[in-house]
């Protein structure tokens, strides 16, 4: 097997392709999306955040390197990955030529239709274990027929093409029960491991606060201390693998959590600002401002406009 490449520190950002925002336009026409690979830019990602959307990533051709959670998979052969909404995921592409497919869709497609809901459940391809499975050339033929069907029907604007969008994810999904050739990773880091309990901690902060219930950790001490690490030393860990530190990246899930709050509830800038960890509205304000630009009152007046 290849050696597993070394990670370069400066490398790492958001793909906007795939990092769809909380919003229920992008996903009110269909609830699902495939697009090819090759029309979109495979830029390095790290998405340590809450997605309202499972992903399955088909490689067909090209190189890179995946990190999921703190597992990293050197990817050289024909792969299809089955990525969960809370699933931390890095992509470091290793080739200019990239190939395949990617699917996305939303969690309110399972409630429309139990059947798929059903099939994810039997198959367990999401749920961490078996979500990365090595294809053969005989395996990407006929996935990719399917894919395209699924590309045909979105493209096609026909009445009912999201029913039959699911049915051919259940095929899908079916057909690469079969196969199951699960790839083992081929490296599990301490750095990696640190890394990905950090953003599984953030994660766990901030997907279930409330302003009955706020966050209770926001500082890289509070964070370090709860890891049994020194902040130095946790620092020096997410500046070296994302290029960011603790802080930044606590300050950027914290604002990105306040977008969503200001565009999906009709809570109070307050109510807003206590739960993400603000005592008084005035210093969410600023916070807000300071880091987005305009002020919350201004971002939610301008974004639902």
């Amino acid at each position: 097997m290849m050696k597993t490449p070394e990670l370069k520190t400066n490398s790492l950002h958001c793909d906007s392709p795939d990092k769809i925002p909380l919003t229920k336009e992008h996903f009110d026409a269909l609830s699902i999306r495939v697009y090819s690979r090759s029309d979109k830019d495979s830029k390095h990602s790290l998405l340590p955040h809450r997605r309202d959307f499972y992903k399955i990533l088909m490689v067909t051709e090209g190189q890179g390197m995946l990190t999921v959670g703190a597992s990293t998979y050197y990817i050289e052969e024909p792969m299809i990955i089955f990525l969960h909404p809370s699933d931390i995921i890095s992509w470091k592409g290793l080739s200019s030529g990239q190939e395949g497919y990617n699917c996305l869709f939303s969690k309110s497609l399972l409630d429309k239709h139990p059947l798929l809901k059903m099939t994810i459940e039997k198959y367990h391809l999401f749920d961490g274990q078996k979500n990365i499975i090595r294809l053969r050339y005989s395996d990407v033929a006929a996935l990719c027929t399917i894919f395209s069907s699924m590309q045909q029907e979105e493209m096609s604007g026909k009445r009912l093409n999201e029913d039959a969008m699911q049915t051919y994810l259940q095929l899908l999904l079916i057909q690469c029960a079969r196969i199951t050739d699960f790839k083992e990773p081929d490296h599990i880091s301490d750095d990696y491991r640190h890394v990905h309990t950090f953003f599984s901690l953030l994660e766990r902060e901030v997907m279930n606060v409330h302003y009955t219930h706020p966050i209770s950790m926001k500082t890289a001490k509070e964070f370090a201390a709860n890891l049994n690490v020194h902040p130095n030393y946790l620092n020096t860990l997410l500046k070296k693998h994302t290029g960011q530190n603790v802080s930044t990246h606590i300050r950027t899930r914290l604002l990105e959590e306040a977008k969503s709050l200001l565009l999906q509830t009709d809570w109070t800038l307050q109510d807003i600002g206590y739960c993400i960890g603000f005592a008084e509205q005035p210093n969410f304000s600023l916070f807000f401002k300071k880091n987005a630009g305009i002020t919350p009152a201004e971002y939610r007046k301008k974004i639902r406009n």
